[in-house]
């Protein structure tokens, strides 16, 4: 498939993020933001936060139960 230039404005920040982020996929940025946008228009991006949506739902019990335990040892505090 012919490929096309694409021009888009961001901050510093975010073009940082961007090329780590291929890099760590082993991407090009040119190829990173297509998949990207792949994801996006397919759903996939959406079912995953979804996904996550749920098993969250699912097990917030166990989550908060290990944030209210209490992890000093007995007769120990700050200082």
């Amino acid at each position: 498939m012919a490929k096309t230039q694409l021009g888009a404005r961001v901050d510093g920040e975010i073009k940082a993020l961007a090329e780590a982020r291929a890099a760590d996929r082993g991407l090009s940025l040119g190829d990173y933001i297509a998949s990207l946008v792949r994801e996006d228009t397919q759903g996939l991006r959406q079912r995953g936060l979804d996904a996550a949506r749920r098993f969250l739902d699912e097990h917030q019990s166990v989550f908060d139960e290990a944030e209210n335990t209490d992890h000093h040892a007995p007769g120990t505090r700050a200082a």
